[in-house]
């Protein structure tokens, strides 16, 4: 495909702003129901460790302020969420699941800060050990996010039906993977392994919608029959 700047920074754009509010209709929605059952607060959780290694990322190469942003946002509303799974699921106080979070974030800014001092001047200098420790923490950040979707199918497993998850938080993680991957493909050079990253955290959200249009149905159906059961006996 040709280079297009243009589209590049639409698209680019467009992915970041569904990557940064992605988590804004899932908060919303524990906090409505006051619960988090069928969310796993490890998806949360990893989504929010991998914000320093992405931020630490943008920061070191500098990148725009939006692409900046994102992560920091998008870490701190996973944070908010994995808090309101200690409160709703696992029944700690509000201000024991906040001091748990804080000790988190502080912990996790702390370790960014470290990451970008440790290598802002050495890859402003050319080293090459640099730029290749640089390029690790914005694909690891990546593969933390696709990781962090395993305890949720896990979870699906053992439930036997999606439940919990917004519907809206998928299908912005899954309209924000495609956007980047179209950004990265009207860039005069396709960055393989990042495109790679991207399309597979769609392709495991993909999984999760066919998992919600399947086994939902069946769930309900199941509830029924129960049910139908119970009031015969």
């Amino acid at each position: 495909m040709l280079s297009n700047p243009i589209a590049e920074n639409v698209f680019g754009t467009l992915g970041t702003i569904c990557w940064t509010v992605q988590l804004v209709p899932q908060i919303w929605k524990s906090w409505r129901e006051k619960s988090t059952e069928g969310l796993s607060p490890w998806l949360v959780l990893l989504w929010g460790v991998s914000a320093p290694f992405l931020g630490a990322y943008t920061l070191i190469l500098n990148l725009s302020v939006p692409l900046i942003l994102e992560p920091h946002f998008f870490g701190s509303l996973c944070l908010v969420s994995w808090c309101q799974c200690q409160h709703y699921a696992h029944h700690r106080s509000w201000r024991t699941s906040t001091s748990m979070t804080l000790a988190i974030a502080l912990l996790l800014a702390g370790f960014e800060a470290g990451l970008v001092f440790g290598l802002r001047l050495l890859f402003d200098a050319g080293s090459a050990p640099a730029r290749h420790a640089t390029q690790f923490l914005g694909v690891f950040g990546s593969v933390l996010i696709g990781l962090g979707l395993v305890p949720q199918f896990v979870e699906i497993w053992r439930r036997r039906e999606v439940v919990g998850i917004s519907k809206l938080l998928l299908a912005l993680d899954m309209l924000g993977g495609v956007c980047m991957d179209l950004s990265l493909a009207f860039k005069d050079r396709f960055n393989v392994v990042t495109g790679i990253t991207y399309t597979l955290i769609v392709v495991l959200e993909s999984g999760l919608v066919i998992a919600m249009l399947i086994l939902n149905p069946r769930a309900e159906k199941r509830r029924q029959r129960e049910e139908s059961a119970r009031l015969e006996a």
